[in-house]
């Protein structure tokens, strides 16, 4: 019986998916434990885990969850992982997509399919409209922005977000994530033009050239937390491209701090 293995990082997505699937094997990264049970591996051993998983009858496999890049440890790596070193390193001096693109296609070499969130749980991925809220023709026209910024900075793998406010940027997101450019802009409120003006926007969008079967961006109660602290007016996302996390949760915490939640079409 062909079976399904997520490779889990933190947060709760990993156990959204979970529960869509039927007795998945869940395995992570060492240092970056999920909230549901996991067997940990190291990247320096990646060829022993694709045997496993293969000795397991996996057949599919989807990468759910937040990670960041591993400390290589050469004297860690067993002789058959030892021989991808150029394409680790190669990969992990590249931005974020390169890197995770690499790691897709080893998978994909030992022939398993790797499936993304969305054809799992589609339901994590809201259509267009207004889910909370009501932005203002300013906060329109600064998730236009901010739209604007991503698609260009997107294929310099560089981000997924961004924070506009009366037509500037504010912060865009790096490697340090989403939760540091948001302490970014919460230091900087004082750099728009008009203090009763627009107060910003969120914007949060896959890179226009990302393989979606990995890392999706995503929004939950905590998104929405970090930019109520940054008084920002709303979060706005590319719609079909953006994972929603506790979906209830998140709007009503978004309610609660008076934030707009919009997926853009």
């Amino acid at each position: 019986m062909s079976r399904t293995a997520i490779v889990a990082g933190q947060g709760a997505l990993p156990g959204l998916v979970a529960e869509a699937l039927d007795a998945p094997l869940v395995y992570a990264l060492d240092g970056f434990a999920p909230a549901i049970p996991a067997q940990t591996f190291r990247l320096e051993r990646l060829v022993p885990l694709l045997d496993a998983m293969a000795d397991s009858d996996v057949s599919r496999v989807v990468f759910a969850g937040a990670v960041r890049r591993p400390r290589l440890e050469p004297e860690m790596f067993d002789p058959r992982t030892a021989t991808l070193v150029p394409r680790f390193l190669g990969a992990m001096q590249s931005g974020d997509d390169g890197a995770l693109r690499e790691l897709i296609s080893i998978f994909e070499e030992w022939g398993f399919e790797v499936a993304g969130v969305d054809a799992i749980r589609p339901d994590l991925v809201p259509g267009p409209g207004v889910l909370t809220g009501e932005p203002s023709a300013a906060d329109r026209a600064d998730a236009a922005r901010a739209a604007e910024i991503l698609a260009v900075t997107g294929p310099l793998d560089i981000g997924q977000g961004c924070v506009v406010a009366q037509g500037l940027c504010l912060a865009l997101e790096t490697l340090p994530g989403t939760e540091a450019m948001l302490d970014f802009a919460a230091l900087h409120q004082g750099l728009r033009p008009d203090a009763r003006g627009a107060k910003g926007v969120l914007y949060k969008a896959p890179k226009p050239a990302q393989d979606r079967r990995i890392d999706l961006p995503a929004i939950g109660p905590d998104t929405v937390a970090q930019a109520a602290r940054a008084e920002l007016a709303g979060i706005a996302w590319a719609a079909g491209g953006v994972l929603l996390l506790d979906r209830k949760a998140t709007l009503a915490a978004a309610e609660d701090a008076g934030l707009f939640l919009w997926a853009l079409e």
